[in-house]
This record gives C-alpha cells, structure tokens and sequence, in this order.
C-alpha cells in the first residue's frame, strides 16, 4: 500500500483551500485519507500553512511520498531539513544537540526571511491602495503646497532684510495669503 502526503481540495468555485493529509495512494484526490496533518490556503498573500511537524516527520520515516506540492510545503516548514539532520544523527555525524541547535537556528533564519517578506507585501498593497485612493496624488499636492510656502517666506525674508523689518511683516503676511490661494488651486488641479 503507497502511502502519500498530499493535498485535499476543500473550499468552493475559484476560492480554493486544502488540507494536507496522509492517504492512500490508490484513494481519490479528495477521498478516503488516513490523517490529517495541517492546512494551506493559496488564497492569501502570502500563503498561510498550517502543519504538525511532528506528524509529518514521523509519516515520512515511515516511507510516505510527498506530492511535489506537498514537497514545496515541507521543505518550507522546515520538516525535510529535519528529517535530513536527524537522519545525520543516525549516521553518527553529529549528535542530537547540534542537529537541535542547526534546526533552531535554521527556523529563526527562515522566520526572518519569511516576516521580511511579509513586511514587503503589506507595504506593496499598502502603496497599491494610497494609488488607487488617490492618497499619493493629495500627497503630491501637498508638498507641492510646502514647498510653495516656504519659496515664498524665502522670498520674503529676502525682501524684509531689503526693505526693513517693519515692512517684512506686511510681506510675510501676504505671502502667506497667496500660498493660500495656491493651495485650492492645487486641489482643484488634482480633483479633475
């Protein structure tokens, strides 16, 4: 009887989910299984996995053969590296506390690689949605409005150290009035 790890398509028309389980190799793809070790969801970004470990190192000394998905899945949950190192320590080519401690640190490697990621597609739909919002363009806008008011209170310090201090407050203030009128000219440009 081949045992296999492999996926069971679970979830409706175009929205799908799996759960991995352990089956029989002659039962159908969402048929007859033996256990069921986890869960993945291709649906979310990035994809969410959910596995026992333990189960799944345990089915795999015991001569299950992984699908090539179900290879993918646990090669990134690290179960294949475990089975690699524990099957050293049977050799004898290191013992079981260095196999723990190169597992561990291999995990907290992959942890951070796999938060990073995260990290960087949150902020990818983070910057697709302020596009879409438009967010990015009032962005524009307004620093082109900062930008504007400070030219002019340059141009007005300018003018001030010219003309005297008495003078340089009458200036400032209107330029202050015109980087107002700026400002809704900017964001009538910016609605149309």
């Amino acid at each position: 009887m081949p045992v296999k790890i492999r996926l069971q398509r679970k979830g409706r028309r175009k929205k799908p989910y799996y759960h991995i389980v352990i089956a029989d190799g002659r039962a159908p793809r969402d048929g007859r299984f033996i256990e069921q070790i986890g869960s993945y969801n291709p649906m979310t970004s990035p994809a969410t996995i959910e596995l026992d470990t333990e189960k799944a190192l345990d089915w795999l000394e015991k001569g299950a053969q992984p699908t090539d998905t179900a290879r993918a899945i646990l090669r990134f949950k690290g179960v294949l590296y475990k089975k690699h190192l524990m099957r050293g320590v049977k050799k004898g080519a290191f013992s079981e506390e260095q196999a723990e401690k190169m597992f561990a640190d291999f995990m907290v490697d992959k942890n951070d690689r796999v938060a990073k990621r995260v990290e960087a597609t949150k902020q990818a739909e983070l910057d697709r949605m302020k596009a879409i919002s438009g967010t990015a363009k009032l962005a524009a806008v307004e620093e082109v409005v900062e930008e504007a008011a400070e030219t002019a209170e340059e141009a007005a310090t300018d003018v001030a150290e010219e003309a005297g201090a008495e003078t340089a407050t009458n200036v400032e203030e209107s330029t202050s009035e015109a980087a107002e009128e700026v400002a809704p000219e900017a964001g009538s440009n910016e609605e149309e």
